[in-house]
């Protein structure tokens, strides 16, 4: 899940929470049972229709905007069938990746985090003798909110290094700053869950 929640309401912001993450599941599930690439071209334009249903046409564009951060892993799978010369199912699995992407990116869009992370400790309440559901719903929440965080940052060193470089692109360059980077978000979030008495 690679987006926040929308700014704007939507037809699926009243749907409940457990009702999306199931619908998800079934069709993360059923992405999986689909053998060759034409009938998931239908799904992937069928979720290029939901998402213009229910918010409209900049909304849309918005998610699929945030499919951008995927091309790297598309690349490789499809550079990497391409040399064993097996492109349908290259194709597949690429757009199984999408599809499931997109489906998880609007489930993020509209619903609140609050009510995710509700529906996440009452799944996981049979299992709070090993890990407080608590726990683990904030460790989730904490993961995607801090995907788009990350991402933006490292936007910002790719900014910083062209102006430093004659424009020259980043690369592998910015790896070390992103992580320490990351390393640092991470202390403050731990600091400031400490100062308000822990993930309990």
């Amino acid at each position: 899940m690679l987006t926040l929640t929308s700014p704007f309401d939507t037809r699926l912001h009243p749907v409940r929470a457990g009702v999306k993450l199931a619908a998800l599941a079934v069709l993360t599930l059923g992405l999986f049972q689909i053998p060759s690439p034409l009938p998931l071209i239908g799904v992937a334009l069928g979720l290029c229709v939901l998402h213009v249903a229910v918010g409209g046409p900049r909304f849309a564009a918005h998610a699929l905007r945030m499919l951008w951060p995927v091309w790297p892993f598309v690349a490789v799978v499809g550079l990497w069938h391409l040399w064993l010369g097996d492109l349908a199912a290259g194709g597949v699995i690429i757009l199984r990746m999408l599809c499931a992407i997109a489906a998880a990116n609007l489930v993020t869009m509209t619903t609140r985090l609050a009510d995710m992370i509700a529906v996440i400790e009452r799944l996981a309440r049979p299992f709070a003798f090993a890990l407080p559901p608590r726990r683990l719903a904030l460790a989730i929440a904490l993961v995607i909110r801090f995907i788009p965080v990350l991402a933006e940052r490292m936007g910002h060193l790719r900014d910083a290094y062209r102006a430093r470089s004659a424009g020259r692109q980043a690369g592998w360059r910015i790896l070390g700053p992103a992580a320490l980077a990351a390393l640092d978000d991470a202390e403050h979030v731990a600091e400031a869950l400490q100062a308000r008495g822990g993930a309990e």
